[in-house]
């Protein structure tokens, strides 16, 4: 599973006071901790009206289902109608980083992982040609090195 960083905007009509941000902070943070989420805090009553977002770190391969959770737990926490932000991805260089990139692709392939003559890792990812048809190898690339920080190859079956 990949760590995904769900950002949720809190108040979006800039209604709540600094005082009731800090106290949805702090059930919010409860919240977050009993169901496994990892709220990173943050003054939202320091932020611009239109900024009040939390970052709630969680592992899923589900990210509607993550968002959800995380909106559900703001609303909880705030009393307000939350709104979905960005979501984004912690990447650690692993093989599910790597199998996370290919699944935003909507493809699959097989990874192997070894380390080269200068003890450097080598990913490389064998992919179906049919898959490369329909998604240019540069833009797999360029996301599995950026992901994986190390040298990439790609091959297909």
């Amino acid at each position: 599973m990949r760590t995904a960083v769900v950002r949720i905007g809190v108040d979006p009509s800039g209604v709540l006071s600094a005082d009731q941000l800090r106290a949805g902070i702090r059930v919010l943070a409860e919240l977050a901790d009993a169901a496994g989420i990892q709220l990173i805090e943050n003054d939202l009553a320091a932020m611009p009206v239109g900024r009040r977002e939390v970052e709630l770190l969680t592992l899923t391969d589900d990210p509607d289902t993550a968002q959800a959770n995380a909106t559900r737990l703001c609303a909880t926490a705030f009393g307000t109608s939350p709104v979905a932000g960005v979501l984004t991805y912690i990447s650690r260089g692993t093989d599910d980083d790597a199998e996370g990139v290919l699944t935003g692709f909507g493809i699959l392939g097989d990874i192997e992982r070894w380390a080269g003559p200068e003890g450097w890792d080598v990913v490389q990812v064998t992919l179906r040609k049919a898959d490369l048809e329909r998604v240019p190898e540069s833009r797999i690339h360029t996301a599995l090195e950026a992901t994986l920080n190390c040298e990439v190859r790609i091959l297909t079956r």
